[in-house]
């Protein structure tokens, strides 16, 4: 099951800024911003973007992903796929740990064994919805672990088979979930203790931790001269900061305390009035997709009511969602229409990304004050009632644009839809996340981010059995679509497939499951002296491998 809930809200931050002293940017330290706390270094345990960018700093898996965000080879320097596609065998290079043990094919036996053992949060990856490695769906749920699909003939060689061809198999091994463990290293830990402190942190990759607590605003690291491909790594140290906000993200950048800041709304515009500070603002795609999701449980003490469809359709199509991105959120986010994000998911056959034709569902997803009060006037007769009161909860520590736009979205329902009513309920972070996962709520602003980049990582949220996000919604023929796509008919099939995944989001979107908003973009301050930072859409959004710091020079 999918509960990669500490991911939903990337832009909640829980830290205070502190200025950084003799170790800032501007004593020639590349220090870039984090929006949150890194909550753990265990790659079976943590579920939240911020640690996996960290994990993924000082680890490295059985590929990489290019600028361009295509796999190459990273621990594995080459590999076969079976005529099948159900096996992989990948051969791994010379690589060292940071304390001089030889990475081995064990390395990965041991921690995939484990990630499934331990059935935390991202052990789903691993199954049937994704990944498909053999028996993880019943190791996860308690068989022997041994009998999880993966196996080492010898140090050089792991061999991973699958219970259905995964097209973008190759790409899901850069994602830290697939990160090997050294289990020599791990059994000398005391329990629990793995990933806490430097010490009992084991890199194999660009960076070593040179000084971390959990929950601390600083976070040091420095290079690995161990690493295998350490000729390439530019960066001598650097450091992230946790920074609670964006007015306090841009005094930092502003007076050379951080190198690269996020910042939004009103900072945005403070900055474009700027002629030199403009010159530095630029607009990344991050591939997460912003929405309303409906409680549509009929015995929901707040409002029932959703579990009609008309009701949710007049709901989205009462929103202007142009307004929302170009006056509240202004950081190059684009408003959206459809399941699945924009610029995301390319087509390996064409190069056309997915959702590339916004008006495929206009017929449900718009902006169209007619056609949403008529979907009203349906639900008013269908419910015999002419009066909603709705209640939408987000977390409070997600940022000032998401006030405003949850105000927005109050304003425009509230005046496009004559009897529903829109009260908005900020919380924080974990109570939101509690909401969400007990059915104690009518709507929910949800931000939910790609873990590879392929449409299923969006489309497994909506199955009977996938997220913890209580929709509360059921359709067997979705199921059996999404079913068809990962371990059934159409797996090997990838146009097929391709297509059958455009039926299910037609079922989605016809049922208002939820209401698209926007595809989130972050905008970044970046200082001019500071190159080499590949950005991505899916999986670890940053990678700082191969940056660069002038002043270095």
């Amino acid at each position: 099951m999918n509960k990669k809930l500490l991911s939903m809200l990337t832009l909640g931050a829980v830290a205070l800024f502190s200025g950084c002293g003799d170790e800032s940017a501007s004593n020639g330290k590349l220090s870039v911003m984090l929006d949150s706390n890194v909550v753990s270094l265990d790659s079976a345990q943590c579920t939240d973007s911020p640690s996996f960018e960290l994990i993924a700093d000082c680890i490295d898996g059985l590929m990489q992903l290019d600028p361009d965000g295509k796999a190459i080879p990273a621990i594995a320097e080459t590999f076969e796929v079976s005529e099948d596609g159900k096996t992989y065998t990948f051969h791994l290079r010379d690589a060292k740990w940071a304390n001089g043990d030889p990475v081995t094919a064990e390395d990965f036996v041991f921690a995939w064994r484990r990630h499934c053992q331990k059935a935390e949060e991202y052990s789903y990856i691993m199954g049937s919805t994704v990944a498909c490695v053999k028996n993880a769906d019943a190791v996860i749920k308690g068989a022997d672990p041994s009998t999880l699909g993966v196996s080492a003939p010898d140090s050089k060689t792991f061999v991973v088979e699958l219970d259905a061809p995964v097209p973008f198999f190759p790409a899901l091994m850069a994602f830290p979930t697939f990160y090997p463990v050294n289990e020599k290293f791990y059994n000398s830990l005391d329990e629990g203790t793995y990933g806490t402190t430097p010490e009992t942190f084991l890199s194999n990759g660009a960076f070593v931790l040179s000084n971390y607590l959990p929950g601390t605003a600083n976070i040091q690291l420095k290079k690995n001269p161990d690493y295998w491909n350490a000729d390439k790594v530019l960066l001598n140290d650097w450091q992230y900061q946790v920074v609670s906000s964006s007015d306090n993200a841009l005094t930092a950048f502003k007076n050379g305390t951080l190198n690269l800041v996020t910042i939004n709304g009103s900072q945005i515009e403070h900055v474009n009035k700027d002629p030199e500070l403009s010159k530095q603002l630029t607009s990344v795609e991050s591939g997460a997709l912003s929405y309303l999701s409906f409680n549509q449980d009929p015995k929901n003490h707040h409002a029932g009511a959703l579990s009609n469809a008309n009701l949710r359709l007049a709901i989205s199509n009462a929103i202007d969602r142009e307004s929302l991105t170009d006056n509240y959120i202004m950081n190059g986010s684009k408003a959206t229409y459809t399941a699945i994000p924009i610029h995301f998911a390319p087509n390996a056959k064409t190069g056309k990304f997915f959702a590339e034709d916004q008006n495929k569902y206009s017929e449900y997803v718009s902006f169209d004050v007619n056609k949403a009060q008529d979907y009203l006037n349906k639900a008013k007769s269908e419910l015999n009632k002419n009066e909603f009161e709705l209640e939408l909860i987000y977390a409070n520590d997600a940022g000032n644009s998401t006030v405003k736009v949850v105000q927005a979205i109050k304003s425009q329902v509230e005046s496009n839809l004559p009897g529903v009513t829109i009260k908005l309920q900020p919380m924080p972070k974990a109570e939101y996340l509690d909401k969400v996962t007990t059915n104690s709520f009518d709507i929910a602003l949800t931000n939910w981010v790609p873990d590879y980049d392929d449409p299923m990582t969006f489309f497994t949220l909506w199955t009977t059995s996938g997220s913890e996000i209580c929709e509360h919604w059921s359709n067997s023929d979705y199921d059996k679509i999404i079913e068809d796509c990962t371990i059934g008919s159409l797996a090997a099939d990838y146009d097929a497939r391709w297509n059958a995944m455009y039926n299910a989001e037609k079922i989605l979107l016809e049922n208002a499951v939820i209401a698209p908003l926007y595809t989130n973009a972050n905008a970044m301050l970046i200082s001019p002296n500071v190159t080499g930072i590949d950005f991505h859409v899916a999986g670890v959004n940053r990678v700082f491998k191969y940056a660069k710091l002038k002043s270095n020079d």
